[in-house]
């Protein structure tokens, strides 16, 4: 292992040193993967955005046919901007056993051990294939993947099962929660701030809804808890939040943003309806009575299903006699693990580091876990070749 490992590292360098911050094109980093899986005997397939700036990857190594594993995982990260890094986050450094670099952790580290090891698997004679899915824009909900997993069954090959390499410090996750996200437009009427009474104050009827939101968080937590999670229960939070345009003059704008992080299993039907009831009833009759012309605007944004692994599938005990564990975990974190499972693709997620390091300044993976991830593939090729 010790020559894939050295690949591995190499193969990090090069995938760090491509800036793919989600709002930037990814195409640079598929066109270099391509190239690499070229140089190995391996056509791969793109899924491109409609404007041709991004694209998620689909390659198979082996039979070709449906069936077999895929090994997922995105490409974008986070930004860097506001944070205050020792080293060039898009240079990787390795000291003392941890290689630092923005993606290192998440989750270019996954990527790299996957085409470090395209060389072994192309070598083996697989019984099943090993597919590789890679997308873009994970970070900013997921939105990536979805256009290559409706092409799976269909243009592409389905996979009976799919390892998303998340950091989980190669530990297997077979439940996460799922984000839902809304944002809530006041519009309110401008007057003089010395004559208030002559406006309406977007800012302060906001201030009646994250009240209310405020005591809908209580009652989740009041919920019987799943204590696989932490919290164990469906969190609620405010986001963002900007307003208003003096300080002298009564606000017309008002917009937040809130989330929730759902257990699987729970169904927000009754929460959005509850903050679309309280918004009707205590809040716009009043602003109305004063100025027709406002109101409260709420729209329900990206969301993300929570996951629960199928328990018919196979994927869980594989991942776990493959890892040589007997225990799973669940994280509140989310992946795309679950829009692969319901497009028809069993899913479980591991992978390497530790989403401790995560969109962190100085983010690092350890150097060990590069090591356990690819001892981990290995095996899955064993599995594949049996």
């Amino acid at each position: 292992m010790h020559a894939e490992l050295g690949t591995a590292k190499g193969l990090l360098a090069g995938l760090v040193a491509f800036d793919t911050t989600s709002h930037k094109t990814n195409i640079p980093i598929i066109e270099f993967i391509e190239g690499y899986l070229r140089g190995h005997g391996i056509d791969s397939v793109r899924v491109p955005t409609p404007d041709g700036q991004k694209a998620s990857l689909f390659a198979t190594i082996g039979p070709a046919d449906a069936g077999g594993i895929a090994l997922s995982g995105h490409t974008d990260v986070v930004p860097v901007t506001g944070q205050n890094w020792d080293t060039d986050p898009f240079t990787l450094t390795e000291r003392d056993g941890r290689l630092y670099g923005r993606g290192a952790c998440d989750m270019k580290g996954f990527l790299a051990c996957v085409l470090a090891l395209v060389p072994m698997f192309k070598g083996r004679r697989l019984k099943v294939p090993i597919h590789i899915a890679f997308s873009y824009d994970e970070e900013v909900g997921c939105t990536g993947v979805r256009p290559m997993i409706a092409k799976l069954g269909k243009s592409l090959p389905l996979p009976r099962m799919v390892v998303v390499g998340e950091p989980t410090s190669m530990m297997v996750v077979d439940a996460h929660k799922g984000p839902m996200r809304w944002s809530v437009e006041v519009t309110g009427k401008a007057a003089h701030s010395s004559l208030p009474h002559l406006g309406v104050n977007a800012i302060t009827y906001a201030g009646r809804l994250l009240g209310e939101l405020a005591r809908m968080e209580e009652d989740l937590k009041a919920l019987p808890p799943n204590p696989r999670f932490d919290p164990p229960y469906t969190s609620l939070q405010v986001t963002q939040i900007e307003g208003g345009t003096a300080s002298n003059i009564v606000p017309v704008p008002c917009w937040f943003g809130w989330e929730i992080r759902r257990l699987p299993g729970f169904d927000a039907t009754a929460l959005d309806a509850r903050f679309r009831r309280f918004a009707a009833e205590a809040c716009i009759p009043q602003m109305q009575r004063h100025a027709p012309e406002t109101g409260i605007r709420i729209e329900i944004g990206n969301e993300v299903p929570a996951f629960e692994a199928d328990p018919k599938s196979a994927i869980v005990p594989l991942a776990l006699k493959l890892a040589d564990q007997n225990e799973t975990f669940a994280v509140c974190y989310a992946t795309e693990a679950s829009l692969f499972q319901i497009g028809g693709a069993p899913a479980v997620v591991i992978g390497p580091g530790n989403i401790a390091q995560a969109h962190t300044p100085n983010e690092f993976l350890p150097v060990a876990e590069l090591e356990k991830c690819l001892a981990f593939l290995g095996r899955v090729a064993d599995w594949a070749e049996a």
